[in-house]
């Protein structure tokens, strides 16, 4: 099996590129894992231009040869390139899985909502290099490779669910980007944020017209929380049951994803 793989944000680092290579190598002999030059371009923020990154997506997505693709690392930029890949995925496109989180989320959710593909909320591989890493990318690897159940979202049945990094969610909101979550369970996380704005976007999510008629909403890790001053009144657990019962929809509880080595894969639609 062939795995592409690119860098629609941040440049993905050499050795970090290297290490998930000679994991893959012995832990999945059958998996050829592809690396984009692209991966580890700079431009600016970002690993490449916008038209670099872009060219990179379509080469694989559209690519026969290539069975899967899997995003490097998240960061900023994947959102830069909807307008420009979009329209210009052909048949091969069709046929693959995308995985990833984060930023990607971006491309996750635009591919789902025009039902290409078939996108899935997981570990990159830039989280080979956090404690225990080596667990977190097996949940995809073996995702991609063999459909292994064993590495997804405990919680997954048989309803519909999707899982979005909260930020890029609610970016989505108001754009045709955002898919269909009808009768969906969503589940949510993130990191490297102040209380105050994960309550501000909660308030998003809970009023969005393009959300209504989801089946319930699941907390995932909220990791790296930034210093309130003054301190906040609220835990995020308390945030989202209220914001929950706003939007008129239950919490049905945690989620065993974000930005951390316990990040489980949530395939979108039906496991």
């Amino acid at each position: 099996m062939r795995i592409g793989i690119i860098a629609p944000a941040r440049e993905l680092d050499r050795a970090i590129a290297a290490r998930t290579a000679a994991f893959a190598a012995i832990a999945f002999p059958e998996v050829d894992l592809v690396f984009h030059p692209q991966c580890f371009l700079s431009s600016g923020h970002f690993a490449g231009t916008d038209d670099q990154r872009a060219a990179a997506f379509l080469e694989m997505a559209n690519d026969p040869a290539i069975d899967a693709l899997w995003f490097g690392r998240g960061g900023y930029g994947s959102n830069r390139i909807l307008t420009r890949v979009m329209d210009a995925l052909g048949p091969a496109a069709y046929a693959k899985a995308y995985l990833g989180y984060s930023d990607t989320g971006f491309l996750l959710g635009a591919l789902y909502a025009r039902r290409i593909g078939r996108p899935a909320h997981g570990p990159m591989p830039i989280d080979i290099d956090r404690t225990g890493g080596d667990v977190t990318v097996t949940r995809s690897l073996a995702w991609l490779t063999a459909h292994d159940r064993k590495g997804l979202e405990p919680s997954l049945g048989r309803r519909p669910a999707a899982a979005f990094n909260l930020a890029i969610l609610t970016s989505m909101i108001g754009t045709p980007w955002l898919p269909d979550l009808t009768d969906h369970v969503l589940m949510i996380e993130e990191v490297s944020e102040p209380l105050y704005r994960i309550d501000r976007m909660l308030f998003q999510l809970a009023h969005a017209t393009q959300l209504r008629g989801i089946a319930g909403i699941r907390l995932g890790a909220i990791r790296d929380v930034q210093e309130n001053d003054p301190p906040f009144a609220e835990t995020p657990e308390q945030m989202i049951t209220r914001w929950c019962g706003e939007m008129g929809v239950p919490y049905l509880g945690r989620a065993a994803i974000g930005h951390d080595a316990d990040n489980h894969v949530v395939p979108f639609g039906v496991v």
